[in-house]
Order: structure tokens, then C-alpha cells, then sequence
């Protein structure tokens, strides 16, 4: 199988698996010491995955459970399951007894494929009928089903910040293609290695580190989770030469005492940020301390991760726009679907073969998210002439103060222009006088004497006195999602009305 810039990956995963199977170049590379992954290791062992699965009457296309953290059987669960032709479905597994019980039941699967920690865990929230499957070591003499591009591979629910969560269903075409964006933007090749730090139950660290690389040609360093403590020895100790991480990561390093070292400077390509909005004071922070380029990037769950990226160095990377389109078409409609014209905000939509092929079991979810073939992100954003996108918030985050729109993420960007804000996270708060009025909420650095006095003069010195918040709330850690991504709906329930 032949990477091409040009044209999707064709076939299945299993096909991808298959194509590598003679090689014994490494696949992955664990933190943990857990002893490494060849491409031969990885098909053999995923294909005996999918074997077992199958022997126990798993219909083709039904849902298994994949309840891994990083790792060595976490890459293997996943493959496996994919390679069967089954429906791999990640579990969040800091996600809440609640959410895991609903995804548990919602995907109707019968068997799952549980790491020794997640146990107990599975115990408390399986619906009768799920089983756990233990991989026997032999042949089970069960013949594979016959799979193709079109059936469904992998079933991943969103974060549900409003509301249940949704079922996200991708094809072996459409995980491939996320993949394969990922490979396209960043020129990946069969001499570069990531580090995956993310977990690979949220869409970044299952597609950009693990389906980019398959695609590619390259290899993985896995680490169990992220540290802020450990992360630069992780990438010089693996060879490292690029890494995918989110906004909140990047601010913990920059506050961290820890730098990279010569040699790993020089081989680092780049560091690619996703997930959310990078704020411009930490990304050029950032690259002045540690002499690493950060690509900003954008992806959903619903497109296999990424849709846009910045161009490499000597590329031109605009400081607080996610980039260009590579693999697909992304536009800015108006609420009527049709384009805006430049510099027009509006609804960003996004059309290509990354896309995902439904909600499982909700086909009004479904058609309310696709206008014709695009899919409405909920992201408001505008585009230049030069066709990078602007992310200016999200439909349902907005602030809405006597009737005029007001996006969080400017008060996030003045928060985080001062050097002790580790995270930040603007929102709003009922009013009668306004309707609705701004507030934040923060984490300074251990040890600041950062008042909120303080930050909000920041604010109204960046973004007005209209705009500012009118309370700062302090807290020993935002909330957040499986990927870091800070949760900004949940603030207004964990801080108390001031005044």
C-alpha cells in the first residue's frame, strides 16, 4: 500500500495491516517497558484478536468495547478489533460511571476487551450481557469475515457537555482518510515517530498518532498519560521526532522546569496542537523557550480528527488561525448555508472523505448536523484571503451580553497573556441587567499572588471593559475532557454567583 498526497488511502485497515505484515521495522515503542511492536508483531497479534472475537459468534460490523488506556494492549485491542471487521468502541475511561454505563449499553455490544485496571471499573458499569473476552494464545481456527471501505470500524462517543453523549460511526474509508490528513499535512514518511501521550480513546490520540503513522509508514512511542515532568525525556529517549498534544499541555510545559536538550531540539520537526483554540501568547512563549515550531491545527470527532493545519516551517503558520484545509474541503456558511464572503464570520463546514458516516441511533442528530454533503461543525470562524480559518467560538458557547455576541476565546487569549495563568476559560453567568454577563475562571502557578483585580484590568486594557469579565474565579484545575480540552459549559455549575 502506497501513501499518496493527492488521493485517499483505498481498502481497510486490515488491508493497511496486512501490507506492513512482512516488516519487522518497529511499529510502536512503549514508555511503560513493555517490549515493542514490529509491523509483523502488530498484524500477527491483531489478526489472533480478531480471531478470538470472531470464534465467539461476533457478528460483522457489531460494536466491541475497548476499555484500554496507552499501551501495549490497547493497541492491540483496538487493531484487533478493526482487523476483524468489528466495530471498535473506545471507552473514555475517565469519563464517569454515568457516561461509561450509557456507552456501554447504547452500542449494544456483547463482548469487550478489558485491560486488568479498568476491571473493577467494567464491573461497576456493564449492562447484563457484556462479557469480558480473554485472548487464548491458540488458533481458534475461526475464519475471518470479508470486510470492505464502507463498513464500520470505529464507534466513538463525544465529550456530551450538553446532553447525552453521541455515538460518532466511522468506515475503515473514513478512518483511514483522518489518517491520512494527518500524513498529508505534516509530510509524514517512514523515518518519522510520534509520541502519543494523548489517550487513544479521544479521536487526536487514536487518529493523528495511530492511523497517521499506519498510513505513513512511520512508528509510535506510547506513553501510559501525559507528564509535564517526564515529557522531554519521553521524546529523547524514544527518537521522538514530532508530537501531537492539546493547548493545556502546552501551557504545563511552558510552566514546567523542564527543557529538552540539544540533540532533541534538533531532531524535533514539530509539536501539532489540536482540540481546542491555542492562545497566541503561549504558542510564541513556547517557541522562544524551547525552540520547537508548533503547528496549530483544528479536528472534530465527526472528521477522524484533523480538517485543518498550518503549513510546516518555512511554510507560513499564522499565529492564531488553525490553518489551511489538507484532504478536504472546510468553508464559512452563513445561517442560510450559503458561503460568507472574507472575513465574514459564520458557521464552519467541512466536507471531504474524513467524514463521519453517522450518529449510531439517532438519525435526527444526524440530519441536523449535515446540511446537504457539508457538516456543521457549532464552530464560528471567518477566512482571509489567503483561505486560512479564524476560529472566533463556538455557536453554543457564546456570550450574549445585552444583545451583542461576545466570544470567550478573546478573554481566554487576554487571560492568558499574563505569565502566571496555566489555564483559563471564559463563560457566562444569567443576568437581569444584561441577560447574560462574562466571568472566568482560572489556574495561576503555585505561589502567585495574581488577584483578580489584576486580571481583569488585563482584560479591559486588551479586549474593552464591555467585554471583560466581571468576576475571576480561581480554581485548582479547570475541568476538562479525555483529550485536555478544557470543558467551558460545566464552569458556570462549579463556580458560585458572586454579587
Amino acid at each position: 500500500m502506497i501513501l499518496r498526497k493527492d488521493t485517499p488511502p483505498e481498502g481497510t485497515l486490515r488491508d493497511w495491516l496486512d501490507a506492513r505484515c512482512d516488516s519487522d521495522d518497529i511499529a510502536y515503542v512503549f514508555t511503560d517497558g513493555a517490549s515493542p511492536l514490529t509491523w509483523r508483531d502488530l498484524c500477527r497479534q491483531a489478526r489472533r484478536v480478531a480471531l478470538a472475537i470472531t470464534a465467539a459468534g461476533t457478528a460483522k460490523g457489531e460494536s466491541v468495547a475497548v476499555m484500554q488506556p496507552n499501551g501495549r494492549e490497547g493497541v492491540l485491542a483496538f487493531f484487533g478489533a478493526v482487523y476483524g471487521g468489528f466495530r471498535a468502541t473506545m471507552i473514555n475511561l475517565a469519563a464517569g460511571h454515568d457516561a461509561i454505563s450509557y456507552a456501554l449499553t447504547h452500542c449494544d455490544a456483547k463482548l469487550a476487551l478489558v485491560h486488568n485496571t479498568a476491571v473493577e471499573l467494567f464491573a461497576e458499569t456493564k449492562p447484563d450481557g457484556l462479557e469480558a473476552l480473554t485472548v487464548d494464545r491458540a488458533d481458534s481456527g475461526a475464519k475471518l469475515h470479508d470486510i470492505g471501505p464502507q463498513d464500520h470500524a470505529l464507534l466513538m462517543y463525544t465529550s456530551g457537555t450538553t446532553g447525552r453523549p453521541k455515538g460518532v460511526v466511522h468506515t475503515h474509508a473514513s478512518l483511514l482518510a483522518g489518517g491520512w490528513t494527518t500524513a498529508v499535512a505534516h509530510a509524514l514518511t517512514a523515518q518519522d515517530r510520534a509520541l502519543c501521550v494523548l489517550p487513544i480513546y479521544h479521536i487526536n490520540g487514536l487518529c493523528v498518532t495511530m492511523i497517521g503513522p499506519l498510513v505513513s509508514g512511520g512508528s509510535v512511542a506510547m506513553a501510559p498519560r501525559f507528564s509535564a515532568g517526564r515529557f522531554w525525556d519521553q521524546v529523547r529517549d524514544t527518537k521522538a521526532n514530532w508530537f501531537s498534544v492539546v493547548p493545556t499541555i502546552i501551557s504545563h510545559l511552558l510552566h514546567g522546569e523542564s527543557d529538552p536538550d540539544a540533540d532533541t531540539k534538533g531532531r524535533l520537526r514539530f509539536g501539532r496542537s489540536a482540540s481546542s483554540a491555542l492562545a497566541p501568547d503561549v504558542q510564541t512563549a513556547f517557541e522562544t523557550r524551547f525552540d520547537v515550531p508548533i503547528v496549530e491545527t483544528m479536528g472534530l470527532t465527526e472528521t477522524a480528527a484533523q480538517i485543518l493545519s498550518n503549513p510546516l516551517p518555512p511554510g507560513t503558520r499564522k499565529i492564531g488561525s488553525p490553518g489551511l484545509a489538507y484532504g478536504n474541503a472546510v468553508d464559512v456558511f452563513a445561517s442560510d448555508m450559503t458561503p460568507c464572503a472574507p472575513d465574514v464570520e459564520g458557521e464552519i463546514v467541512v466536507r471531504g472523505p474524513n467524514v463521519m458516516l453517522e450518529y449510531l441511533k439517532n438519525p435526527d442528530a444526524t440530519k441536523a448536523t449535515f446540511a446537504g454533503q457539508w457538516l456543521r461543525t457549532g464552530d464560528l470562524g471567518r477566512k482571509d484571503a489567503d483561505g486560512y480559518l479564524f476560529v472566533t467560538g463556538r455557536l453554543k458557547e457564546l456570550i450574549i451580553k445585552g444583545g451583542e455576541n461576545i466570544a470567550p476565546r478573546e478573554i481566554d487569549e487576554a487571560l492568558y497573556a499574563h505569565g502566571d495563568v496555566i489555564e483559563a476559560a471564559a463563560f457566562a453567568r444569567p443576568c437581569k441587567t444584561y441577560g447574560e454577563r462574562v466571568e472566568a475562571a482560572v489556574r495561576v502557578r503555585d505561589g502567585s499572588g495574581l488577584s483578580d483585580g489584576q486580571l481583569i484590568a488585563l482584560c479591559v486594557e486588551r479586549v474593552g471593559k464591555f467585554k471583560a469579565p466581571d468576576y475571576i474565579h480561581f480554581l485548582p484545575e479547570l475541568p476538562k475532557g479525555p483529550s485536555g480540552k478544557i470543558q467551558r459549559l460545566k464552569l458556570l455549575d462549579m463556580t458560585e454567583a458572586t454579587g
